[in-house]
Order: structure tokens, then sequence, then C-alpha cells
């Protein structure tokens, strides 16, 4: 399946437009892994731990949008896009949403 944030792949052309599809998650941090984080804040520097659970948050969430998409019989989903949002105290939400089609 092809996924992108332009509104087209490239050398192909939309047949249909299926719809909007979505795939979101919610993560949250865990104690041990603050601490480390706060200590690294105050040296300065990558918050790597924070880096790869958002990074694991959108690999899942994209997932979850291309099993919408493949639900529907898409062939791509085309104007890909992210967002992030605080749910809960500790807890961060990631949404990858666009739209499904079928191409030529």
């Amino acid at each position: 399946m092809f996924v992108t944030t332009t509104d087209a792949v490239a050398g192909r052309d939309v047949a249909e437009t299926l719809g909007v599809v979505r795939g979101n998650t919610v993560r949250a941090r865990n104690v041990g892994s603050d601490v480390v984080q706060g200590l690294r804040n105050i040296a300065g520097g990558e918050l790597k731990g924070y880096t790869e659970l958002l990074s694991d948050a959108r690999d899942e969430a994209v997932a979850r949008m291309e099993a919408e998409a493949d639900e529907l019989g898409a062939d791509a989903v085309v104007n890909v896009r992210f967002e992030t949002g605080s749910i809960a105290q500790g807890g961060a939400e990631m949404l990858a949403y666009g739209t499904a089609v079928r191409l030529k």
C-alpha cells in the first residue's frame, strides 16, 4: 500500500476516493523513564526515551490507518497527516489520518 503526504501517488491516477481513514494510539510514559528523562533534561540533549515512545506510537497509528484503508479495498492513502494531543497527565495520543483511494 502506498502512503504519502502528497495528494497523489507519483505516476498513478486516482480512480476512486473511498473516504477518510485514521489510526490512533494513546501512550503513557512510565515513572522510571520520567526520572531518566528528567535528568537528561537538566543536562541537555535529546530525550531518547520520549523520542522512541512517539516513534513507536506513530508507527502504530500508521499501521492502524493502513488496516482501515485495506478494509475499504484501498491501494493508497494520500494526504496523510499526523496530530498529537495530551489525553491525561503523562499520556498522549498519536493520530494518523488521510484519504483512502483506489488507483487506476
